[in-house]
């Protein structure tokens, strides 16, 4: 199958391409080669498929990129919290411009089979139990909290610690940050396309993704890059609150491999609309606890915990990823202490 991958020279893009070769599909890169995902040199083109240069907010470009084209892996955004809300308009216009831009040439070509990368940041804070109140959703922790070194979330009806646990895709959408906000809204671009088209499209909600090829020194990387780059600096990694925030670690190969399960179910016999899917390996950690790992990893200085905080982050964000095994058969097959053995020592762009 010939399918284009927009942000296919990027760090999840390329491998995506990658494993859409080893499955004998046709992959096509769009790509813009932006400085925010390209820190540092340009990459080279991608080794297999073909290559389109441009910016997914550009038509021309899209429409020229979907020639022969029979489905898509938009893999193309603007990550992570950045650097102050002065990043907003660059969020939406690459992120929601970019997503409308190309829906509406996939209408236009009549192209109706569409995987998002999705991310678990739609969900905000994820599920907490109150031992007297069951379930609970507290809202965004105040400054006064995180200032005083009051991390944990209270329960808002008692005050009571809570108890974090797995979210699931039916969960209340409440994106805390102008990327969360992006991300949700791409999703409800795909399900109006699909509506209006009759398409049918997966999004697939990823959590901390991490391995080789991740960007080097830059704010919108995500915290595995960070440390992975402090590391290669011969410095400390610098862990923000008092590194007990809970993260769900998965490995770029298994994403990719999602990606292409996902697409491959995308049939005639699929059902018309969007469906979303946690895509988690279940085996949540600290940020602590892998930056600790990573260090060990690398050999280089014990992480350094700061108690210094961003106020667009959450505390802890776990979701359940049974519907995406149940679904498509899929199963993560890096674990924690190879994958950080490997990302230890692997290159990052840019370096």
């Amino acid at each position: 199958m010939r399918v284009l991958v927009t942000g296919g020279a990027g760090f999840i893009g390329s491998h995506v391409v990658e494993a859409l070769a080893a499955r004998g599909h046709q992959p096509v890169v769009l790509d813009g080669l932006l400085p925010t995902a390209h820190h540092g040199p340009a990459p080279s083109p991608p080794a297999v498929g073909e290559w389109v240069h441009g910016d997914v907010r550009d038509r021309e470009a899209v429409a020229r990129a979907l020639m022969g084209v029979r489905a898509v892996c938009h893999q193309a955004a603007m990550v992570g919290l950045g650097k102050d809300f002065a990043d907003a308009p660059d969020y939406v216009s690459c992120n929601d411009l970019g997503t409308a831009v190309l829906l509406a040439a996939m209408a236009e070509a009549a192209v109706d089979r569409l995987v998002l990368a999705g991310s678990m940041v739609v969900y905000g804070e994820g599920r907490y139990d109150c031992p007297a109140h069951g379930p609970v959703r507290p809202g965004p922790r105040a400054e006064r909290d995180l200032a005083a070194g009051r991390f944990e979330p209270r329960c808002p009806t008692c005050g009571a610690d809570l108890a974090p646990g797995l979210v699931a895709e039916d969960a209340p959408a409440d994106p805390r940050n102008v990327y969360a906000t992006t991300k949700l809204t791409q999703e409800h671009l795909a399900a109006s396309w699909a509506r209006a088209t009759g398409g049918r499209a997966v999004s697939l909600r990823y959590h901390n993704v991490y391995g080789p090829r991740m960007p080097r020194d830059t704010p919108y990387a995500g915290v595995a890059s960070l440390f992975r780059s402090a590391l290669a600096r011969g410095e400390a990694p610098r862990v923000f609150e008092d590194g007990g925030q809970r993260r769900d670690f998965v490995h770029v190969r298994d994403v990719a491999a999602a990606n292409v399960l996902a697409l491959e179910a995308l049939d005639d016999r699929a059902p018309a609309g969007l469906t979303s899917y946690n895509t988690g390996s279940g085996d949540p950690r600290t940020v602590g606890g892998m930056a600790a790992a990573l260090a060990a990893a690398h050999g280089g200085p014990a992480p350094v915990v700061t108690g210094e905080y961003r106020l667009g982050d959450v505390r802890h964000i776990t979701a359940d990823s049974a519907r995406l095994r149940a679904d498509l058969g899929w199963r993560p097959e890096v674990g924690f202490a190879d994958g950080m053995t490997e990302f230890a020592t692997s290159g990052l762009r840019g370096a």
